[in-house]
């Protein structure tokens, strides 16, 4: 089958596309350093030219919710004019576990690009992923100030971004549901496992964790909307289990 990875590049991306080629699929790999842009829609009817399948796994780059909204929601049109143009038959887009039941932020830009989707003239399976392992290291990155690294004491369920990439190349491939939810084996606590990270890597960073981050959302949060449901599909490692494999 010949598939399109968009976002190719990215965390998830690059997975997907490694994945696709070796089970065999003729890959796109549509991303700006490749010449295609799905925001301006440049190389974008060249790339889709005879794609059966769209992945979308691209990234705002903000979580400013009217940037990111922007985005995403031009960029999910313009691959879905484009695709129906070229004759693509399903597009696979990557989502947020419970990004519905948000009200604000980068979660509701994705809301917003499901949204779009779904009315998009393509069909459309959607996965809402948990959060992957690999948020730690951002995060950790991303609260650094000085020997001090402030991480939101978030209660979520991290999946790897692998198995991530792997559903979603399952996906592509099968007939399913309309919207799949994934996440890892069991709750973590987000400032917890930057702390765990930070140590095996031997970062002298020491981890604060931020209870109240400000957003709007945060009591959601902290009540577990972003923990597996019974709808969802659970896949290991979990978070120890990966940091054993990562330097």
């Amino acid at each position: 089958m010949k598939i399109a990875v968009v976002g190719a590049t990215g965390m998830v991306g690059r997975h997907v596309v490694e994945i696709l080629n070796a089970e065999g699929h003729d890959v796109v790999a549509v991303s700006r350093s490749a010449g295609v842009n799905v925001i301006t829609g440049t190389g974008l009817d060249a790339a889709l030219t005879g794609v059966e399948c769209v992945i979308e796994v691209s990234n705002a780059g903000t979580i400013d919710q009217a940037a990111a909204t922007e985005f995403f929601t031009t960029a999910i049109q313009n691959l879905m004019e484009a695709g129906q143009r070229a004759g693509v038959r399903r597009m696979v887009v990557l989502s947020i576990l419970a990004v519905d039941r948000f009200s604000s932020g980068y979660m509701a830009a994705k809301a917003e690009q499901e949204r779009v989707a779904q009315a998009g003239p393509i069909p459309v399976r959607i996965l809402r992923a948990a959060q992957f392992h690999e948020f730690a290291a951002q995060n950790l990155e991303w609260g650094r100030q000085g020997d001090v690294s402030h991480v939101p004491s978030s209660r979520i369920q991290p999946v790897a971004a692998r198995v991530v990439a792997q559903t979603l190349a399952d996906m592509a491939a099968t007939d399913g549901p309309p919207i799949t939810n994934l996440a890892g084996p069991r709750e973590e606590n987000l400032a917890d496992m930057a702390t765990k990270l930070a140590a095996r890597r031997g970062d002298p960073a020491r981890v604060e964790a931020v209870e109240n981050t400000g957003d709007p959302d945060d009591e959601l949060v902290k009540a577990g909307v972003l923990l597996a449901g019974p709808d969802t599909v659970l896949a290991g490692p979990t978070f120890e289990e990966w940091l054993e494999t990562t330097s």
